[in-house]
């Protein structure tokens, strides 16, 4: 039998992207998933596309993978969308054995320059709404006594970047969170590891270079610089990490930094 067989997945951001190659590679394994996702245009940043259309593509895909879908489309910045989408899928399916937190933004600004609204943005999504999902999702897991959570980072989070000092530092407090969850969680068998790909070859890289008036693999080459000669990795590449951090052969894997970064932080 498949590990993740008759599992269940919380993924937020899952439409599309980490989020969907994620939702499909534990679909793949026969686990149920939890996709959350907006389903609706963010203002900010002004490339985003979402759209019910999407998830409910998802749908068919996880169900043609071999999953089970339960759909949520929702604002991670909602604490009453999260509760609503834990509750309905723990309803649906009996618990949560994992939660991917991959809902996220990115957006060019030299810090000075940046609207409080936009500050704002970057961190109410990629902190707060990680933080939101932890809240209602970990209390099932210690009903439970196990469970595994990761969270998205970035190089990001482990560097400074240039003009993306809102993202760089919401993905930082990832790694804060991370940690202290880890320390709050292990007596109920709950692990918890934030992963920090380098550029990954996503909708978001098509958005951020459409901003600047270049192709997606000259942004990727310029936030990235691997040492490895890829510009970028495949979000199926961090699916795969996923799936090792959340099995049995990471079993001791807990409040650390798993770095997919095709070598960038050893230049």
């Amino acid at each position: 039998m498949k590990e993740f067989q008759n599992k269940t997945v919380f993924v937020t951001g899952a439409a599309k992207g980490q989020g969907k190659a994620v939702s499909l590679a534990f679909a793949r394994e026969g686990a149920n998933i939890i996709a959350f996702d907006l389903g609706k245009r963010l203002s900010y940043p002004v490339y985003n596309d979402g759209g019910e259309h999407a998830l409910l593509e998802l749908k068919d895909e996880i169900e043609i993978a071999g999953g089970k879908a339960f759909l949520y489309a929702g604002d991670v910045r909602n604490a009453a969308d999260l509760q609503e989408a834990v509750d309905g899928g723990v309803k649906e399916f009996g618990g949560i054995d994992a939660l991917f937190n991959n809902a996220g933004i990115c957006a060019y600004g030299y810090s000075h320059e940046l609207t409080e609204a936009e500050w704002d943005a970057m961190l109410d999504i990629n902190l707060k709404g990680a933080w939101l999902a932890g809240k209602y999702v970990i209390p099932v897991m210690r009903a439970q006594k196990s469970g595994v959570i990761i969270n998205n980072s970035s190089v990001g989070g482990l560097r400074g970047m240039n003009r993306l000092s809102h993202y760089a530092a919401s993905k930082w407090a990832l790694v804060g969170l991370t940690k202290s969850w880890a320390l709050e969680n292990a007596e109920y068998g709950i692990r918890v590891i934030s992963i920090h790909p380098t550029g990954v070859n996503t909708p978001m890289n098509d958005g951020l270079a459409f901003m600047e008036g270049a192709t997606p693999e000259e942004i990727a080459v310029r936030s990235a610089g691997n040492l490895l000669p890829v510009p970028w990795i495949e979000p199926e590449d961090v699916a795969d990490s996923v799936l090792f951090l959340c099995s049995n052969k990471a079993k001791y894997v807990t409040g650390s930094q798993y770095v997919l970064d095709a070598g960038l932080l050893t230049r």
